[in-house]
């Protein structure tokens, strides 16, 4: 499983221009296919007049699913280099669409993949993308009275506090990289003498 997968934080939209034909790169999240494929049919209606959409996602934080479409442009030109690009980037969780308007030059087989392929290169270069780190979700469990320095202590060592709910005791939510651990359940059992309690979730990214 991956320990760490890149993405994009928003939907956005990057223009190149090449040999007088515009390619319009839609870049955005997607958490499943469906979501992915919603983004396709919408890009699609706004560019009714263009001459190809053509798209390629990754879903899943191993890259599980992956899919590319040429729209109607020469096979293996479009699509896939679009493709290409976002494993390459390391890029998941993502749908690009490329629009394109021809500009009336044909630009050949290489040139439609180095297009296709550098549309979304540039795209995720203008735009930006995000690293989502895989971690445990761990469950901490302590007194009133040591739940405030806790919580500034956890957040002062750079640990990523999820949620703090007050009952009877305090519980705070906190995710840990896995390799931290074993050294949490340490550094936490001298933070409180030991009086907190640690239970151990499952995984998630953040």
């Amino acid at each position: 499983m991956q320990e760490q997968y890149r993405t994009v934080a928003r939907e956005d939209v990057h223009e190149v221009e090449i040999n007088k034909s515009r390619f319009l790169c839609t870049l955005a999240p997607a958490a499943t296919e469906q979501e992915a494929q919603e983004v396709i049919q919408r890009v699609r209606k706004e560019h009714p007049t263009a001459n190809h959409n053509c798209y390629a996602y990754v879903i899943g934080a191993d890259g599980d699913v992956q899919k590319a479409s040429d729209d109607g442009e020469p096979g293996g030109t479009a699509g896939v280099p679009m493709l290409q690009m976002l494993v390459r980037r390391e890029m998941r969780y993502v749908v690009a669409v490329v629009t394109r308007y021809f500009g009336g030059v044909k630009l050949g087989a290489g040139g439609l993949i180095r297009a296709y392929g550098g549309a979304v290169g540039e795209a995720l270069d203008a735009l930006g993308t995000v690293t989502r780190r895989r971690f445990r979700l761990a469950t901490v469990t302590v007194d009133h009275q040591r739940a405030g320095k806790l919580e500034n202590d956890l957040r002062a060592t750079g640990r990523v506090v999820r949620d703090v709910r007050y009952a009877e005791a305090v519980t705070i939510e906190v995710g840990l990289p896995e390799a931290d651990v074993a050294a949490f359940r340490g550094w936490l059992a001298d933070a409180t003498a030991g009086t907190a309690g640690l239970e151990l979730g499952g995984e998630a990214y953040e």
